[in-house]
């Protein structure tokens, strides 16, 4: 290096920070593809694990579906606490339960049935002919159904 003429001496040393600046540069566009690809990984795998979890089938579904085929009717209205509290009872299984929304707002409303059944009161359960209002046990369904409760 004392060999060479002082502008050489700069160029080389030019190179060596702009060297020393590029390593640098590509260390943090590495950590950046690390960080984003660990991320994506992360998220992926909480959506697959939602949507696994999701497609399980519900605790009662069993039940539920026996109640539907006994053409047992769960009447209520969207905004009504003691009817969120008997679906929540039921957890996903609810899905598999002949739920009529009496409140013409609601989603897939059907008051006409419930008119026509005298519904007065939320919840309220029809079961063979005779109406049970309020929220109802799961167990006490059972025993007015006639259809089993595995839990």
């Amino acid at each position: 290096m004392e060999n060479l003429s002082r502008e050489e001496r700069e160029k080389i040393n030019e190179q060596e920070k702009l060297d020393l600046i590029n390593k640098e540069k590509s260390k943090k566009l590495r950590k950046k593809i690390i960080f984003y690809l660990i991320t994506f990984l992360l998220i992926g795998s909480f959506i697959y694990i939602g949507i696994k979890k999701a497609n399980e089938p519900g605790k009662y579904d069993d039940f539920a579906k026996c109640l539907t085929e006994k053409n047992i009717k769960f009447f209520g209205t969207y905004w009504c606490p003691g009817c969120a509290e008997q679906k929540r009872l039921f957890g996903k299984s609810i899905k598999h339960v002949d739920y009529v929304e009496c409140d013409s707002r609601g989603s897939n409303p059907r008051s006409e049935l419930c008119q026509k059944e005298g519904i007065t009161g939320y919840p309220t359960w029809g079961i063979n002919n005779t109406k049970f209002q309020g929220v109802t046990q799961l167990e006490e369904l059972a025993r007015k159904s006639g259809c089993v409760l595995n839990s």
